[in-house]
């Protein structure tokens, strides 16, 4: 399929132009307005992406470009990520990523997410389902919360989010980047992930992408389903797992998860 053809491309592309780049010693400035780091490896990654994906007809949004608002006229749009989990980057834990979503009439079609750090790469369609590391994976089909994996936000357990949900019978781990974290659910490496705090188009695209692509499930507080290429690219929260779960995560976010006036984004 041409557009995996060519996520996958520029994922490579993107990987080799910040190799010379090590975690853990790599400066960082910080964004206006208190939008966290920045590095030169997000500003080289997303000069590549935009140069090997973007096409005549085609729209771009991404973290790390101005946004261009044409884009809300083209059916197609290019929502990439080329940091994904800058923190994580600039602290040399493995847990960052290159993040590409495509987007066609509002709805997240195909993703590719790359973590060079552990050599892990998750690719998926819509319609084909995904796979991880080049083998056909899907999303958990556990039917119970009890010893279930939930991939936990790290800036948000340090803030204390998550002590809502330290008597539920889950196992949380904390984890960067989330794009990482959808594409470990996607791939059924994890049982679910969420986050009650705003996230940007650009963070989850191609995660929502993958999750969808391997049978999970992946919607907004308010039980919507996620749509892209909006004007204002930011969502109230994310909850994604896998489809047997849905109904039980909900139940035990509603009854502990209230999101709070002081939730920021992360």
């Amino acid at each position: 399929m041409e557009a995996l053809e060519r996520i996958r491309g520029a994922l490579q592309k993107a990987v080799s132009a910040i190799s010379s780049f090590v975690p853990g010693a790599v400066k960082a400035d910080q964004k206006s307005l208190g939008r966290g780091p920045v590095t030169e490896a997000d500003r080289v990654a997303n000069r590549v992406l935009r140069e090997v994906l973007l096409r005549e007809g085609e729209g771009w949004l991404s973290e790390e470009s101005t946004d261009d608002l044409a884009r809300l006229k083209k059916q197609r749009v290019w929502v990439v990520d080329p940091l994904d989990g800058t923190l994580e980057f600039v602290a040399g834990i493995p847990e960052w990523c290159v993040s590409i979503g495509l987007v066609e009439n509002g709805r997240a079609v195909a993703g590719g997410v790359c973590n060079p750090a552990t050599g892990e790469t998750f690719l998926g369609f819509l319609e084909n389902g995904i796979t991880y590391n080049g083998r056909p994976a899907h999303a958990s089909v556990r039917t119970t919360l009890k010893g279930a994996t939930v991939l936990a936000s790290r800036s948000e357990v340090k803030r204390g989010e998550w002590e809502a949900f330290r008597k539920a019978p889950i196992t949380v781990r904390p984890t960067g980047s989330i794009a990482y974290k959808l594409a470990l659910v996607a791939a059924g490496l994890a049982d679910a992930t969420w986050t009650l705090t705003p996230k940007h188009e650009w963070d989850v695209a191609a995660g929502i992408a993958l999750v969808h692509a391997a049978g999970g499930f992946a919607e907004c507080l308010d039980k919507s389903t996620p749509t892209f290429n909006n004007q204002s690219p930011l969502f109230s929260g994310l909850i994604a797992g896998g489809l047997p779960l849905r109904e039980r995560i909900r139940a035990l976010i509603d009854a502990n998860g209230r999101p709070s006036a002081k939730s920021r984004e992360t």
